[in-house]
């Protein structure tokens, strides 16, 4: 589609088009793809916007305030919750279903909602034969290109316009009621540490963690708060009992509400390609990626494309979720130093700025 063509958006019975943004697992993706809420309403500020998410990540999009409605799959009812699901969005008479996942599920769910026009990926970049369920279909895009870029994409089929800047929702999120108060405490003076994700190929070494810890401590004069799921409790234990300092506060296995809040107080975060580093600057603190297996120029958080910290290897990217030689040496040659530089510059740039804390 080239940016002269307009595709009329048909409205439903009340007038105004009834949206439907199919976006569900990945935290990461979730994150991103929040923005076209707001994109949404601000240009057809009358429609009807929905979006369908599974149950663990509606944290992700329950405090959007432009969002009229949200969608719960609840996938451990098996069959039965694709019953109620097709209920439930019958009942909404969609007119436009948005569909950003690409899979075989998304692609079944946007046919059962019932929208005449189902916006999908090309055929050559879905996946799981997603692409029979849509019946129009974004322009081939190759996959160096950043996965948010090609979200926006789906706006066009809507005539919206480039945004000039993206909002993504998180304004209304109390801090105060949602952080744990030892945060509270500090807020805008701590560096969020993420300590792995959930592609052992991404993980960076341990020694490299502990460096960095201490260098947040002593070089920064900052406290460290680490982020993670509950796989990367023991890391976080280990690392704790060798520093051991009362400066450093564990926060892995936390809820997503409350890693949200986290985020959104802290002065900057660091961690590997990964969902908090999406949500970071989603809530807009800046991240500092440390790449490995994945591309940088299609994976960088948004604002943050200057934060990236990544090996220079042939392998790069592999897209293996464990490294094929077992010695992740593009995680392995990432250097403190190389972190503690980008960690700078994103102070530089933050609201905790370069003030001790």
């Amino acid at each position: 589609m080239t940016k002269n063509q307009t595709h009329p958006i048909s409205p439903d019975k009340s007038g105004f088009p009834s949206i439907l943004v199919i976006l569900m697992g990945s935290l990461g993706d979730v994150a991103r793809g929040i923005c076209l809420v707001s994109h949404i309403k601000n240009h057809l500020p009358d429609s009807r916007v929905s979006w369908l998410i599974e149950a663990r990540r509606i944290d992700m999009v329950r405090f959007h305030p432009q969002l009229d409605n949200i969608i719960v799959f609840d996938r451990s009812k098996g069959a039965a919750g694709i019953w109620d699901l097709y209920r439930t969005l019958r009942r909404e008479h969609f007119d436009i279903a948005l569909d950003l996942q690409r899979i075989f599920k998304s692609g079944f769910f946007s046919l059962l909602s019932g929208a005449r026009r189902r916006i999908g990926f090309h055929r050559r970049n879905a996946k799981e034969l997603n692409w029979l369920f849509n019946n129009e279909h974004t322009p081939y895009y190759r996959e160096n290109r950043s996965k948010l870029a090609h979200y926006l994409k789906f706006t066009e089929y809507l005539s919206l316009p480039d945004p000039a800047s993206l909002e993504f929702g998180f304004n209304d999120l109390d801090v105060k009621q949602t952080a744990p108060p030892a945060v509270v405490k500090i807020q805008n003076k701590f560096i969020a540490v993420v300590m792995g994700s959930s592609w052992e190929s991404k993980d960076w070494h341990f020694e490299g963690y502990c460096n960095l810890v201490e260098h947040i401590l002593k070089s920064l004069n900052r406290s460290a708060v680490l982020l993670g799921g509950n796989s990367q409790k023991p890391l976080a234990a280990k690392l704790i009992k060798k520093i051991n300092s009362q400066r450093i506060i564990d926060l892995t296995g936390n809820s997503l509400l409350e890693m949200t809040a986290v985020l959104k107080t802290a002065a900057a975060a660091v961690g590997p390609d990964s969902g908090p580093g999406h949500l970071a600057a989603a809530v807009g603190t800046p991240y500092v990626t440390l790449f490995g297996p994945t591309p940088a120029d299609r994976h960088a958080p948004y604002e943050c494309e200057h934060l990236i910290v990544q090996s220079d290897l042939n392998c790069i990217p592999c897209y293996k979720k464990q490294c094929p030689d077992r010695h992740k040496q593009c995680m392995q040659n990432i250097s403190v130093d190389d972190v503690a530089e980008k960690i700078s510059t994103a102070l530089g740039n933050s609201r905790g700025g370069q003030g001790q804390g």
